[in-house]
């Protein structure tokens, strides 16, 4: 079926995007892959080829662009290609929201230049050892001077994707205790410089897959905050947090169904070049039977993924239907994925062939951004359960 969801625009940044990794990345990927990250100046040709500023706005050097749709562009063409640009889609995907919602006008302008470039990554702290998916939980605090001038922040976080190559994170803490009433009441948010005395990278994690992603342990200790650095109103950080949960579980629904998608075509080119007992794989009538299955399943999954964008570009997407497009996505790739390594064989199991290394990748998209449990619990509250 034709995709109506994509304009002309659309496509022609898809093949500059397409031309650009074939170029630029995929000859380099197995180096990313054995460093366990991606080369900090890699940032900066991605901010040169305007990739960070498509949806900031044109006085502070992007394109201005309003529709999340390019960004579905590029998670679609790594994926086909079976290769990431890293950490750097939290910079975009999970910060820039927060930047252009709440902060100030001065703080945009020295913010967004860098951001747009890549001089300026950009990562976000939610996550505490032992805390999980309840963010009200969290431990760590921001204690304000009595000059007023500060902050001192102290505590941990983990699981910080972009952690390493972060020089700013939006860190999640305490500025007061939670209320009887409310366990969410007292978090703001803070931009915090990680260059900043008392503020600590710790282990960068060895992960089952998204293995050039750099994801790491922040530590603060007696971490001066400016004031001005505040994110937003002082108290209201969890309201805030919940606002960009629809887009951050959209776009980990659009990344499934990519990822599905470039498995079926991997596990395709395979079987039709692979030859057992004289003839084809694909020849055989059960090859036929679990791609076309399959090949069915990424059908629904686009068709999800293609409304769910649609509405939230018209801003209706709510978060029982990002909830929704997330548990149906991942759990159709987690399929997916798992039957076309199958037909690979013994060489889907080893990690010089992609799709060995989208079944380690996609492992966490039933986790992070809510686990497809949250998701559950999310969609029942809508249905009044």
């Amino acid at each position: 079926m034709r995709r109506t969801v994509f304009n002309e625009d659309h496509e022609a940044f898809r093949a500059t995007i397409r031309a650009f990794i074939e170029a630029e990345v995929v000859p380099v990927y197995d180096e990313w892959l054995a460093a366990g990250q991606v080369p900090r100046e890699f940032y900066h040709r991605l901010g040169e080829l305007g990739v960070f500023g498509i949806e900031v706005p044109e006085e502070f050097g992007g394109a201005g662009e309003t529709s999340f749709k390019f960004q579905v562009v590029i998670g679609e063409e790594l994926a086909r290609a079976g290769v990431s640009f890293g950490g750097s889609s939290v910079h975009v995907g999970l910060c820039l929201p927060y930047v252009m919602a709440y902060a100030t006008q001065e703080q945009k302008k020295r913010w967004l230049p860098g951001f747009v470039s890549g001089a300026t990554m950009f990562a976000i702290a939610m996550t505490e050892p032992g805390t999980g998916s309840d963010l009200a939980g969290m431990k760590t605090t921001a204690k304000l001077a009595e000059d007023g001038g500060h902050y001192v922040l102290n505590g941990a976080k983990t699981f910080i994707t972009g952690g390493v190559h972060a020089d700013r994170v939006i860190v999640c803490a305490r500025t007061a205790p939670p209320t009887a009433e409310d366990r969410r009441a007292g978090i703001s948010l803070f931009v915090v410089d990680t260059k900043s005395e008392g503020y600590t990278v710790g282990r960068k994690l060895d992960k089952l897959g998204l293995k050039t992603s750099d994801t790491a342990e922040l530590s603060f200790s007696d971490v001066r905050v400016p004031a001005e650095d505040l994110l937003g109103e002082e108290g209201k950080g969890f309201s805030y947090l919940g606002q960009n949960l629809p887009q951050e579980r959209l776009a980990i629904a659009a990344g499934a169904y990519a990822q599905a998608a470039a498995a079926v075509r991997f596990a395709q080119a395979y079987v039709q070049d692979r030859t057992v007992f004289g003839k084809t794989v694909a020849s055989f009538q059960n090859t036929k039977f679990e791609l076309a299955a399959c090949k069915a399943e990424v059908d629904a999954a686009e068709a999800v993924v293609d409304r769910a964008l649609e509405a939230h570009d018209l801003r209706q997407l709510s978060a029982a239907d990002a909830a929704s497009a997330k548990l149906f996505c991942t759990e159709v790739a987690a399929r997916v994925i798992d039957r076309c390594l199958q037909l690979h064989g013994g060489y889907g199991y080893m990690n010089e062939y992609p799709i060995a290394r989208l079944y380690a990748d996609n492992r966490v998209n039933r986790i992070y951004g809510g686990t497809s449990e949250v998701m559950k619990s999310i969609i029942a509250k809508s249905m009044g359960l």
